[in-house]
């Protein structure tokens, strides 16, 4: 097992299945700083994704990569109705924080937040609408924590097979993932992008490593100074007279996450395998068309199930 050898998070399990990288509160309690406060890390795409969403009929969707609420509270705020889930429960105690605070608008006060992990998704308590939900999502790079340790992506298929049973016929899967392309190209991450253009990031450090001449996975070490936010940052779930927290020297942090970095071919073929080569696919560089950003920073994919099991795809 790699992990014995190179030490690529901090170490803790949550629920079973799969390693909780945010086990140790040290990212979860930066985490708004680093993302630059939950509207401003979502200003760049809302307007693109809700529109998406709605052209598309979508109403009801899962979050699987829930963490501190950044998307699910997006959408929320724009009449979808959500339900969320993710693997650390370090990171939901924010987002279960906010659902109380905010628990007298009807949409807050039916969202609803449980732990759980792709790798056994049918086993995590939420409540199923009849036929599945109209899309699921998987954003923020979260998808790239779920390593690769046997090497033949048998972890990856298995929680995209239970994205897709999550939803009905005819739903969507939207899924991201860096430019690992262009990362492992260059052997370097870039600090700023589209989800993360914090004033906080003081920088990240980029490793890759090859196991028998693959690569077999990325680790990536932040360095996140909360005294650097500007004089309007708040926090999601903080109270008003609570605004004006700055930092004092020593409180710097720094963590390490590891990635697991699949090329945009790999992904592709991927989620093809799963969801059948036929079914309608489309890929956006930043949430804008394919091709229209240069070098994006980030790769989304969606994904449609198939309407009948004869495999025949959406349109």
């Amino acid at each position: 097992m790699v992990d014995s050898v190179y030490r690529t998070r901090s170490l803790g399990i949550g629920v079973s299945g799969i390693p909780d990288q945010y086990a140790d509160g040290k990212a979860a309690r930066v985490w708004q700083h680093y993302i630059g406060g939950h509207k401003k890390r979502t200003e760049s795409y809302r307007e693109f994704f809700c529109n998406l969403l709605n052209e598309n009929g979508i109403r009801h969707i899962l979050d699987v990569a829930c963490g501190t609420g950044v998307d699910s509270i997006m959408l929320l705020e724009n009449n979808f109705k959500v339900t969320s889930t993710d693997a650390s429960d370090k990171m939901l105690k924010q987002a279960w924080k906010i659902r109380w605070q905010r628990r007298k608008e009807e949409a807050f006060d039916n969202w609803e937040i449980e732990e759980g992990n792709w790798l056994s998704l049918q086993e995590t308590q939420i409540t199923v609408p009849e036929g599945g939900f109209d899309a699921v999502i998987c954003l923020g790079n979260s998808f790239a924590h779920l390593p690769d340790f046997p090497g033949d992506l048998s972890n990856q298929k298995l929680a995209i097979e239970n994205f897709k049973d999550m939803l009905k016929p005819g739903g969507v899967l939207f899924i991201d993932h860096r430019n690992y392309d262009a990362i492992l190209d260059t052997g370097k991450a870039p600090s700023k992008n589209l989800y993360y253009n914090s004033d906080c990031i003081e920088g990240i450090k980029t490793s890759v490593l090859y196991v028998d001449g693959r690569e077999s996975m990325i680790t990536l070490d932040y360095t996140v100074d909360p005294s650097k936010a500007s004089e309007d940052f708040m926090e999601e779930g903080e109270e008003p007279k609570a605004k004006k927290r700055k930092s004092t020297d020593g409180e710097v942090s720094k963590f390490r996450l590891s990635y697991c970095p699949l090329r945009l071919k790999t992904f592709r073929s991927l989620l093809k395998g799963i969801f059948g080569e036929e079914v309608r696919h489309e890929v956006f560089g930043d949430f804008e068309p394919l091709g229209k950003v240069e070098l994006p920073a980030y790769y989304v994919h969606m994904i449609w199930k198939a309407t009948s099991e004869n495999g025949v795809a959406a349109t």
